[in-house]
């Protein structure tokens, strides 16, 4: 049974009780992420993240990770270009602890230098792995030329100058300035009452008033002409993501993009993965993805390769491209097997507690409401093949930006 209810300052509860389970999954969710940011605040939505953990004005960053673990379950937290997220799954009987420390992290962490400066080490090594791994590098760089001048094109990590002089007075400002009550959504499934939810978290968060509730974000820019770029390196591989113009997570189209994404390179079964790596051999991996905002997004591709294959690689995934537009090209039995997958995934992540407080969340902030299972799966089971072509004609149609980041140079490569 879900429930919802929103306190006097706006912070909304959602729940959703789950008969017979003997846990609950419990997040707090912000609507602010690194693309809220400014160049010169780079980075600060993921350092307020790891400061939460690093201590209030009742405990240590000691005493925060040995009660946590006490709770026998697991505690973890995120940042996303647009969202901010505690989370914790532990058993029924630990709850209302688990509000109550999250709620002490959440209100009154202190930010103090000592604990600023262990933790600037940590998020500047953690920036730095991702030059050492090629496969997430590749996306930043990805990003950046796709989204231009917008925020969205900043990596969350931040900028190493920017993070290396963070301060604690920045994360104060930003966090008063930015956490209004409405941009928060507190989610719990499993075993939980949602009365005695309210009751427990009313009292900790109804009453508290940072943020403006003005604050609006940078506008997506539009599609820019055809971006194409080498990045040249010493690696065993050559790393490749492409993408297009994608829709927003609300389009009314989302379900037809899914199964699209699907069927281009979703699964083992997918277009991509079966020319690519199954009968041509020139990856061992390929896939496609969807990155969806409230306001935009893309569909990209990705795959590492062979420096001698990347011609040939990409002539095959331009084909995929226009071929996925073609009504003719497209079987009922092909969208049958895409449909299958998706609702199968849908089921499956439903057996999953933290997934349902996620869904629930994440519609929250999106659509303002629930949406059930069976709304889902009965949009994705009204998608016609069509729908599908039309879809990737549209988008396929769009400027391509693509990376190539490896040991190849400029004029070896023929875009698509």
């Amino acid at each position: 049974m879900f429930n919802k209810s929103v306190f006097a300052n706006g912070v909304r509860v959602v729940s959703e009780r789950i008969p017979n389970a003997r846990t609950v999954s419990l997040g707090i969710w912000v609507d602010v992420g690194s693309r809220d940011e400014v160049q010169a605040s780079s980075g600060i939505s993921h350092f307020l993240e790891h400061m939460f953990f690093k201590g209030t004005t009742t405990l240590t960053a000691q005493q925060i990770a040995r009660e946590l673990d006490s709770f026998g379950g697991m505690a973890n937290a995120f940042t996303s270009k647009d969202t901010t997220c505690l989370y914790s799954t532990v058993l029924d009987s630990k709850l209302p602890d688990l509000i109550a420390l999250f709620s002490d992290m959440f209100h009154h962490s202190q930010f103090v230098d000592d604990e600023i400066g262990r933790e600037r080490q940590v998020i500047l090594q953690e920036i730095s792995m991702v030059e050492d791994i090629p496969e997430d590098q590749i996306h930043e760089i990805f990003e950046a030329s796709f989204w231009g001048d917008n925020s969205l094109s900043r990596p969350v990590l931040g900028d190493q100058q920017v993070v290396g002089q963070m301060r604690g007075s920045q994360l104060h400002s930003y966090i008063q300035g930015l956490y209004a009550p409405t941009k928060i959504v507190i989610s719990c499934a499993g075993n939980v009452d949602h009365q005695e939810l309210c009751q427990l978290l009313e009292p900790l968060w109804a009453d508290f008033s940072w943020g403006s509730e003005g604050h609006d974000r940078l506008a997506p820019v539009a599609q820019r002409d055809l971006v194409q770029k080498v990045v040249s390196k010493e690696l065993e591989q050559v790393q490749l993501v492409m993408g297009a113009k994608g829709l927003e997570i609300t389009s009314e189209d989302r379900y037809a993009l899914v199964l699209l994404n699907t069927i281009l390179g979703g699964n083992m079964s997918s277009r991509l993965f079966q020319e690519v790596r199954e009968k041509r051999g020139l990856a061992y991996s390929i896939s496609s993805f969807i990155e969806s905002y409230v306001d935009c997004g893309y569909v990209g591709v990705s795959c590492g390769i062979a420096p001698a294959s990347i011609n040939q690689t990409l002539a095959v995934i331009g084909e995929q491209f226009r071929l996925l537009g073609k009504e003719e090209k497209l079987s009922r039995e092909e969208m049958g097997h895409a449909l299958d997958y998706t609702r199968g995934s849908l089921y499956l992540a439903a057996e999953n507690l933290e997934s349902r407080m996620t869904r629930n969340a994440r519609n929250e902030l999106y659509f303002g409401r629930q949406i059930p299972l069976a709304e889902v799966v009965s949009q994705f089971e009204k998608v016609t093949v069509t729908d599908v072509a039309v879809l990737a004609r549209r988008i396929f149609a769009e400027p391509l930006c693509a990376v190539a980041l490896g040991p190849v140079q400029e004029d070896e490569v023929n875009w698509v």
